[in-house]
């Protein structure tokens, strides 16, 4: 490191702290110099001396003197050294530091994707991560670097003081657990101690550094500088500044911007405004960091006029300022108390892109520094808040919700909960406030709130209060559960079942302690909820002591399915198999457990089928003799079971593989016939060359068929490419000649280039047998071979026959048409490659795509015109929907100066593919052609934002080609590009560095990381670490051994991934499984495995994936067991986890699929919401409503959203409780959905249908009944129509005119017709469904819009006659087509090999329906 020598000297002339008049000029004679890379990142931090992380900056002021003291002693004094000069652990400790960075790339990946979504983390989840690295022990130096870097201003809801606290924190366990600090650490320290405004004393802090023998870096001392700078220390700075000039350390912009913050804070605002000429007398151009220090010091001083001048002069300067810029400015102004100058500010931001996850963390930041109203007046500048969107509508929420946990008095929330309605901004702040409040278990103000919610009509809910009774359930006082009952009954609201069963009773030791201490307090307990719900309770603690409740004849009547899903879950443990019996017993004979309509004995079969039905296959098989029993003991009960519940049962036990427990379900009813059914076959074989023509004499000289021998000598002499000798084998025996022989035979002939011969024997075989044909790659190869000879015509008719003889191509095929098309062009033969190329796209012979259309460009570009490449990439989007090559044909230009060509070509992609494409193809044009002045304006383009895909592109592109520069500036250029991801651009050139061997390279690029604070992951410090190493340079972090590296060391298996055999077996496995080929897989997998071969833990995961996708749960289990024993830190991917559960769910087995969502969570996977989805359904499917509040809460505590729907949760609880048998139960959950206030009508039309599809009348007449009621008495048409549509879907007419007769508002409910008809329009086969509905309400929709999709479903449906007459109506009835319509007709005429009678609109689809969509927005404003 090259600060070995001067840190001693650097620390005794910081103690000596001698008085140095601060001249900058002096100071500063620099010879010119290239601005020393780009302006400190406000991604992760802003310049030294506060900028705002992530999304804006801040400048801060001093504190008082003795913070440091109390804080952290150490920070002052010097009594605790920062060093940690841990000893090496065994290697067992590496092993599991191995496993933690696998652990660490997730937390990263999810802070990252939060930084760079809203600018910010959550202090919860940050301690998350800590605690759980703590937890696991020996934590690496890159997760510490990642803990200490965002104590800052990463947390803006987080108070500064307690920021540094926590990085203290941090710091002390991390050190404690034998995590190694090196520079880079206390660089981080002291951007946290910068960011947090943190008083500290540099001289003890580079004394620490000593101590521990860590060298500081120009980071360091630049940091140290802003330090000073910070209070107003000016002669603490120029010491440090004097130091680095002795040194020949480079001083940045990062540096001046510190001292004009330092000259602003000493009074001294001339000097700081001073610093712009000096910088430029440097060579360093000012830039938007040294502005926003300026700015911010005008602002702390609240000189508006100064603020102005500034602002003005950066805009001369091309010095962009962003809204980011400006909430530092507003941030200051407010800190400072100038809040008259805000609006003045806020009339310049521009609201560019992101200016919402911006303005959030201004108001955060402000709310934490109690300066809520001028928060306040920053939301209402919100734009997408006057949105009629209903999430935008309450944008707000972030507000509400960090005042109340800031305990911003009420008085105050309510001002701004009533302002916020009133402007339409929030739909429901009181409720949403309320929820915060509850989370945050503060429940004084939570009871205020639902006091004020009551005073103003709104209503307040049982469930409302769970939050109050978990937090004293976990206290086990019944006293506070008491003290909330009463609360309720203050406020008029009645506990319901749920509230008494699962957080009021439970807190008490027994029933009767219960009901004593109710009664005492004055409570009722003679309501039908406290009886469910002491019932339930009951079924699920002491069955026996249920029966002896429910067999009281005094006990009044209670519904079974009430308490079914409670005695479920207890019945499955079979602890008391004599009371099971008896409540059995007692369901099929009394009739107080029967609905109204039901008998007792019908409602205790489907209890009964439920009973096994919840059970799992490894339930049943575990309780079989508990099961055999108790099916005994109800036979001598002498009860019966119908013949469908038997049935039913029989179906589970034969799925679960215990036929043995049928025949004592078959005791319990009439005897029946039944059936087994199963079997299945399988095949093999092949032989080789010399053998084969010896075995073919043999078989000549004793007169045996000798056809298949031939055959396989033809093919053993083509492999030896020994084609004279093929040739007269076939000469030989032509009479016998099998097709095998004549396609060997003809590849063969391509082969050596010998068209002649291969034509003759195409045509000889065609005349023994005309529907010969060859396999697409031996076509391609003939076609090839006539290309080569220049026969063109002739190998048109070859690609004619494939298109005729209906020859498949696949992705191999593929690559060979365009190798042969790039042949073609290589001999610059332009009119050849169109025709070839247009001719195999016509013919439909393969997909165009991208790649097949660049070698026609790639001809054009070779013969240097220019405009004839252009014109050829515009005529491939028209006709194919690509721009082959766009990027070397915009560079051609640009080259050539082109700017017509130039501006034509860009305006074509602006216009089909989007101004941010159009932006990316200039940018990247700039930089390839080295204009790097053009290339920067185009990211200060307001609202652009990143495009990962198209920045790895162009850095793949460079690192290929070996363009260090226009890398360089590539990554220098996107520092401020929106969502940009930092840590991945400097991999790029690391990368770059690795090819080409530069660690001095490598080294500047990591100084650079640390300026502007990016968190290096794993795979970054790994490629630096090589290039260190590799040039015999110390690594100045600590780099822990990955798993994949000291899986090696730890398991002596036998890696078929470490020699080239294996890794190509292991390739070979992945591509299979892509293809669709993971039976195959599996089995080469096995083969291998018995071999004692294994493979890496990646390619075991793609099998397993493979096999779940197509629903072998077995298979995938068993190659995860393999995987296990090979690789014993294997771990299923998040991706085959969530296919797990999707096949378990699809499998019924609802209960494992629920097993591994826990464990998928507790491991800190995220489920997908395909994952979720399929669960629930499943649950719901089984009646299983436990298990799907399971799953809503577990999904309720991700700290990320899923983008799922609350209906998923709602409406299959609703199939669960009519699965139970429960109808009742589900129409009022339902139609509590459309009553509440705060109901968005959403739509339950997966209810009807799942209802319509199990026959279920009974369950169908109620829902029917809710509907009708619904719609006549609030108006709600949402559940009607529903229904009406889900009716009209299976053919059930006439109950759909039925329903329509009933609910006359039905037929009005035009946007739900529309939406039936434009889906239904989407599917084949259709159209008789859209008039079945047109002839119910023929009326609903206009006819240009009716004939629109009509055409649609036609050309769906490939009808061409009816497509005909519906157009000739349409011109009978004057009314016009559209154009997307009369293009999908001409496509239909082409494809029947007809011709239009009309000219076939020229643009493409995606025009012709953008143009469309267009129309139909402009029509209502017209």
């Amino acid at each position: 490191m090259p600060f070995h020598s001067a840190t001693e000297n650097m620390a005794a002339l910081l103690r000596s702290a001698r008085r140095l008049r601060f001249s900058p000029s002096g100071l500063l004679q620099i010879t010119r110099t290239k601005r020393n890379g780009p302006p400190l990142g406000r991604l992760y931090g802003g310049a030294p001396g506060g900028g705002l992380h992530g999304v804006w900056a801040r400048r801060n002021g001093p504190v008082t003197g003795d913070v440091c003291s109390r804080v952290w002693p150490c920070a002052v004094g010097g009594a605790r050294g920062y060093a940690t000069a841990t000893e090496q652990k065994s290697d067992s400790s590496a092993v599991l530091r191995s496993k933690q960075s696998q652990q660490f790339d997730w937390a990263l990946a999810k802070l990252d994707s939060s930084v760079r979504r809203t600018g910010r983390i959550t202090k919860t989840f940050l301690l998350r991560i800590f605690h759980d690295i703590c937890r696991r022990g020996y934590p690496s130096s890159n997760q510490a670097l990642l803990l200490l870097r965002s104590c800052g201003l990463l947390l803006p809801e987080v108070p500064a003081q307690e920021r540094t606290e926590l990085a203290h924190r941090v710091w002390e366990k991390l050190k404690e657990l034998g995590s190694q600090y090196d520079v880079s650490h206390y660089n981080a320290l002291l951007k946290v101690y910068l960011q947090n405004e943190f008083k500290f004393s540099p001289t003890d802090f580079l004394a620490k550094m000593e101590a521990a023998n860590v060298q500081p870096n120009r980071v360091t001392y630049q940091r140290l500088i802003a330090a000073y700078c910070q209070n107003g220390d000016i002669e603490g700075a120029s010491t440090i500044l004097g130091f680095m000039k002795s040194k020949d350390l480079p001083i940045t912009e990062a540096v001046f911007n510190s001292l004009v913050t330092g000259h602003a804070r000493a009074g001294d605002i001339e000097s700081a405004e001073n610093i712009l000429p000096v910088m430029q007398g440097a060579g360093i151009e000012p830039g938007p960091d040294t502005y926003i220090s300026l700015l911010n010091a005008h602002a702390e001083k609240g000189d508006l006029d100064s603020l102005k001048k500034t602002m003005e002069a950066a805009e001369r300067a091309d010095a962009s300022l962003m809204d980011r810029d400006l909430m530092q400015v507003i941030f200051t102004m407010a800190k400072a108390g100038h809040q008259q100058h805000i609006p003045d500010i806020v009339t310049r931001l521009r609201h560019e892109r992101g200016y919402i996850p911006d303005a959030m963390n201004l108001c955060l930041s402000l709310i934490t520094l109690g300066l809520e109203d001028t928060a306040f007046s920053i939301l209402k500048t919100f734009p997408t808040l006057q949105s009629e969107n209903a999430d935008d509508a309450n944008l707000g929420n972030f507000f509400l919700r960090h005042c109340v946990t800031m305990d911003v008095p009420l008085e105050k929330i309510a001002e701004f909960c009533k302002e916020l309605q009133e402007l339409n901004l929030h739909t429901s702040t009181l409720t949403f406030t309320l929820s915060c409040a509850l989370e945050a278990s503060k429940t004084a103000l939570s009871l205020k709130l639902m006091k004020l919610m009551k005073e103003q009509d709104l209503p307040v809910r049982p469930h409302y209060f769970w939050p109050l009774f978990t937090q004293h359930a976990k206290d086990g006082s019944t006293a506070g559960v008491v003290e909330v009952l009463k609360g309720m009954e203050d406020l008029e609201v009645s506990p319901d079942v749920e509230t008494l069963t699962s957080y009021v009773l439970p807190v008490f030791p027994s029933m009767e302690a219960a009901r004593r201490a109710l009664e005492d307090a004055g409570l009722s307990m003679k309501s039908e909820a406290f009886l469910i719900a002491e019932v339930r309770l009951l079924a699920l603690t002491n069955l026996a002591e249920l029966y002896t409740l429910l067999s009281d004849a005094s006990y009044p009547s209670l519904d079974l399915s009430a308490f079914c899903g409670s005695l479920i879950h207890s019945f499955k443990k079979f602890a008391d198999m004599e009371s099971m019996v008896k409540i059995t017993e007692l369901l099929y004979k009394d009739k107080r457990f029967s609905a109204e309509k039901s008998t007792a004995s019908a409602e205790a079969d489907f209890f009964l089928y439920n009973v096994i039905n919840s059970m799992s296959e490894k339930e049943v098989q575990a309780q079989e003799d508990k099961l055999q029993k108790y099916f005994n003991q109800l036979q001598a009960q002498n009860i019966n079971i119908p013949l469908n519940t038997y049935r039913g049962i029989k179906n589970i036990l034969d799925s679960y593989n215990a036929p043995a427990l049928i025949k004592y379900v078959f005791a319990l009813v009439d005897p029946q016939d039944q059936g087994f059914r199963g079997s299945s076959p399988r095949a093999a074989g092949a032989d080789s060359s010399a053998v084969v023509l010896k075995r073919l004499a043999e078989l000549k000289a004793e007169n045996k068929p000798f056809d298949t021998t031939l055959k396989q000598a033809i093919r053993a002499l083509c492999a030896e490419e020994n084609m004279e000798h093929a040739l007269e084998l076939k000469r030989e025996h032509e009479d016998v000649m099998m097709d095998a022989g004549y396609a060997s035979l003809i590849n063969l002939c391509c082969r050596h280039n010998n068209v002649e011969e291969a034509l003759n024997l195409k045509r000889e075989m065609t005349r023994k047998d005309s529907s010969f044909r060859l396999d697409a790659s031996k076509y391609l190869l003939l076609v090839k071979a006539l290309l080569q000879n220049g026969r063109l015509d002739e190998a048109l008719d070859i690609l004619k026959e494939m298109k005729k003889k209906e020859v498949a191509m696949d992705d191999l095929n593929q690559s060979a048409v365009f190798y042969m098309l790039c042949d073609m062009a290589s001999r610059g033969d332009i009119p050849a490659v169109r025709l070839l190329q247009d001719t195999i796209f016509i013919l439909g012979l393969t997909k165009p795509t991208s790649n097949l259309c660049s070698p026609l460009i790639t001809a054009y570009l070779d013969s240097n015109n220019l405009p004839g490449a252009l014109e050829a990439v515009l005529e491939c989007h028209k006709l194919y929907g690509h721009l082959p090559r766009i990027h070397d044909v915009t560079v051609a230009l640009m080259e050539n100066g082109e700017t017509e060509l130039l501006q034509r070509a860009m305006d074509y992609v602006s216009q089909e593919r989007g101004e941010m494409a159009m932006l990316y193809g200039l940018f990247f044009g700039f930089l390839q052609t080295g204009r790097y002045r053009e290339a920067r304006k185009i990211l200060e383009t307001p609202g652009l934002r990143a495009r990962p895909g198209r920045l790895n592109w162009f850095a793949e592109k460079c690192i290929s080609s070996n363009q260090m520069e226009a890398l360089e500036q590539m990554v220098d250029m996107t520092d401020k590009l929106f969502e940009c991801d930092r840590d991945e651009m400097y991999s790029y050139i690391l990368r770059l560095c690795k090819v080409q061997n530069n660690w001095e390279k490598a080294e500047a690029v990591w100084m650079k990381m640390q300026e502007n604070n990016v968190i290096p992951r794993e795979r970054t410090l790994e490629i630096l670490a090589d290039i260190l190493k590799n040039n015999g340079k110390e690594v100045p972090f600590e780099m822990p051994e990955t798993w994949y590296k000291q899986a090696a060391s730890v398991q002596q298996v036998k890696t078929a991934a470490v020699d080239d055999g294996g890794a190509k077996v292991a390739a070979r496995l992945v591509v299979m499984c892509k293809k669709g080929h993971s039976n195959e897989a599996y089995e080469i997998l096995k083969k291998l495995n018995n071999n004692g071969v294994a493979l890496n833990p990646s390619t075991y995961d793609h099998v397993i994936r493979a096999l779940l996708a197509k629903g072998s749960i077995k298979d995938a289990l068993a190659v995860k067991d393999i995987a296990l024993s090979r690789v014993s830190y294997f771990r299923l991917s998040d991706i085959a986890t969530n296919l797990l559960i999707v096949s378990l769910s699809k499998n019924d087995q609802a209960e494992e699929a629920l097993e591994k969502l826990k464990s998928m969570m507790q491991t800190n996977y995220v489920p997908s919401q395909l994952a979720v989805t399929r669960l629930v359904q499943a649950l719901g499917n089984h009646g299983n409503v436990a298990g799907i509040q399971e799953v809503q809460s577990l999904v309720n505590s991700l700290g990320t959203t899923l983008n799922l729907s609350n209906m998923v949760f709602v409406n299959n609880t609703a199939v669960a409780h009519i699965k139970n048998g429960d109808v009742d139960l589900a129409v009022e959950s339902l139609e509590a959905v459309y009553t509440s206030p705060d109901s968005t009508n959403p739509s339950i039309s997966f209810v009807f249908r799942k209802v319509l599809s199990d026959d279920d009348d009974k369950a169908l007449d109620k829902l029917s009944a809710m509907a009708e009621r619904l719609a006549n008495h609030f108006a709600c048409y949402i559940p009607a129509s529903d229904l009406f549509l889900q009716l009209l879907d299976v053919d059930k007419v006439e109950d759909a005119k039925f329903m329509l007769a009933r609910c006359h508002g039905l037929a009005e409910q035009k946007s739900m017709m529309m939406s039936f008809l434009a889906h239904k329009a989407q599917i084949p086969g259709q159209v008789g469904k859209i008039k079945t509905l047109l002839s119910l309400i023929p009326d609903f929709i206009e006819k240009n819009v009716l004939y629109s999709y009509l055409m649609k479903c036609h050309v769906m449906d490939k009808d061409l006659s009816s497509a005909k007459a519906l157009h000739e109506q349409m011109q009978v009835e004057g009314v016009v087509p559209d154009e997307l319509s009369l293009k999908r007709l001409a496509r239909l005429y082409s494809d029947a090999g007809e011709t239009a009678p009309f000219t076939e609109p020229p643009e493409s689809f995606k025009f012709y329906a953008d143009k469309l969509k267009a129309s139909k927005v402009q029509a209502p404003n017209a």
